[in-house]
């Protein structure tokens, strides 16, 4: 049964956010039907971002400022310090958040509720993209999971992800255990998707946009929508980024020796080509599993650049 009215602690990885973060911080704290903390870490910045976050944190109890820990070079460090770093015990919920978006006051709350009367371990949803110009775009990434899509993609922007206590208590412990090798993963969120997936925990898409994820020149992944996000992504993968990190999550969340993933891992001209027709099984929507076929077949005759 749902909890009357659930405690979240809510992780907020900020870096040069005082464009945005308050904003931000103030639909966190408006959520209704819930309870929330907010732990923020701030990546060594130069716009007073950390002065600010520890004036409104002094103000405000719901805010916690985790202590100074160096430059992390990017969100995926930071979130991961974020989860080591606080404990969940206590709490019904674990969320992410980043610091430059503006949540629906229903977020959390339709996620617990959710995760409750579904009887899953995590909860993302789609995102309603927004720009400057007042432009609007539905990211719809609730298409049916299959078998291995968590190898390959994420569930959805990560600032959408809520985890129950058992499926945090537990990521908390592999990001501890594997500390080191988590600093070579560019994405928190297809990580956490990856851990959950391939130890057992269920997670469920919501088809509803629970939020507005704000597009500038600052975003590390941003959009996918238009022909130069999609070339944007291209780029990346002939750099050899991409198959990298494939590589690096599945021995990461220990599933480098199942049969499927072993008959691709060394990523051969042979392993490519393999594995291009098995893009059912590997990505969610129709166009990624039809890009995915052609990405794998021209990798394997072009290579890559590393």
């Amino acid at each position: 049964m749902p909890v009357k009215h659930p405690k979240i602690a809510v992780l907020l990885a900020a870096y040069n956010g005082m464009q945005w973060i308050e904003e931000q911080l103030a639909s966190i704290l408006d959520q209704s039907g819930v309870d929330v903390t907010v732990y923020i870490s701030v990546d060594l910045s130069d716009d007073g971002t950390e002065a600010w976050c520890e004036a409104f944190a002094a103000l405000d109890c719901r805010v916690i400022l985790l202590p100074p820990a160096g430059r992390f070079g990017g969100a995926a460090r930071n979130f991961f310090r974020l989860i080591r770093d606080v404990d969940p015990h206590g709490y019904d919920a674990v969320a992410f958040a980043d610091q430059d978006d503006i949540w629906q006051p229903d977020k959390l709350l339709r996620a617990t509720q959710q995760i409750a009367s579904r009887g899953v371990d995590a909860y993302s949803s789609n995102v309603t993209a927004f720009w400057p110009d007042g432009k609007t775009v539905l990211l719809d990434k609730s298409q049916p999971q299959v078998a291995w899509d968590f190898l390959f993609e994420a569930a959805g922007p990560g600032c959408t992800y809520v985890f129950s206590p058992a499926l945090a208590g537990s990521l908390r412990q592999q990001v501890v255990c594997d500390w080191e090798s988590l600093q070579q993963v560019t994405l928190h969120d297809w990580y956490s998707y990856a851990f959950a997936r391939s130890h057992g925990f269920e997670w469920f898409i919501d088809s509803h946009s629970s939020m507005l994820y704000r597009q500038h020149e600052n975003n590390q992944v941003g959009a996918n929508t238009g022909l130069a996000s999609l070339f944007q992504r291209y780029v990346t993968i002939h750099e050899g980024w991409w198959f990298k990190q494939v590589r690096t999550i599945a021995q990461l969340v220990g599933v480098g020796n199942a049969p499927f993933v072993r008959s691709w891992l060394k990523l051969r001209r042979r392993d490519l080509l393999l594995l291009s027709v098995r893009g059912g099984q590997c990505r969610r929507r129709f166009r990624d599993k039809v890009l995915f076929f052609f990405v794998c077949c021209l990798t394997a005759v072009i290579g890559t650049k590393s």
